[in-house]
């Protein structure tokens, strides 16, 4: 019944959140003089998820948050040293190499030709232009979709757009939240394959039990059930 297959792109085409949470790191030992790294941290996630709604996903979101939390925790009184510093962090994650999960493109490879396939993901439009050029895989995606946000509303549109019903449309995602779970609602189908780090904030509670669901130890597993 598929016709349509939509990818992630961060952490289930290529790394992305291991080089994240390396900045965080960081950003928590560069301010470690003004409180315990955990509590940075845990002050860092409450601003970007604050942000969310003014600056989106991505990493020009998460230089803008770190400011903030740096001038917040330190009372307005941190060096300009140090805010150069933060910028200079994420200047670095800007400059990332883009580096494919093993099986990426074979999948791709094989997938191509017998069903359109899409790039479905969320974040900076910039940043996410970037990587796709810089990856390579930019040839085997009939269609991309750049979101702010991905909720149910987001992949209806996405489906409308492509002129299918639901039952035609599988998502292959990280997140069970962001991926996974507004597929499965809308009626589509959708596989999970876990990333060994994910960001806090995309962390789901709940456990999936639904027929067109499957989780995946890998990107390869996907080819024996479609």
């Amino acid at each position: 019944m598929l016709k349509v297959i939509a990818f992630d792109a961060d952490d289930t085409l290529w790394h992305n959140e291991a080089f994240f949470q390396e900045t965080e790191k960081k950003f928590c030992i560069l301010l470690e003089n003004y409180l315990p790294q955990h509590t940075i941290a845990r002050e860092l996630l409450q601003t970007e998820i604050k942000n969310l709604e003014l600056y989106g996903y991505g990493i020009k979101a998460f230089i803008l948050s770190m400011i903030e939390t740096a001038i917040r925790i330190t009372d307005k009184s941190i060096p300009n040293e140090a805010i150069w510093k933060i910028i200079e962090y994420g200047q670095e994650l800007l400059n990332k190499p883009v580096d494919l999960i093993d099986g990426v493109e074979d999948v791709l490879q094989q997938l191509k030709g017998t069903y359109r396939l899409v790039m479905a993901t969320k974040g900076d439009l910039l940043d996410q232009e970037r990587k796709l050029k810089k990856s390579g895989l930019e040839n085997y995606f009939h269609h991309i979709e750049i979101m702010s946000e991905k909720k149910e509303d987001d992949f209806r549109k996405l489906i409308k757009h492509l002129d299918i019903p639901p039952n035609q449309f599988a998502m292959i995602g990280n997140s069970l939240k962001s991926d996974i779970a507004p597929v499965l609602n809308l009626g589509g189908y959708a596989f999970h394959i876990p990333y060994h780090v994910t960001w806090a904030h995309e962390r789901a509670e709940n456990q999936i039990t639904n027929e067109k669901f499957k989780e995946l130890n890998s990107i390869r597993e996907l080819l024996k059930y479609v």
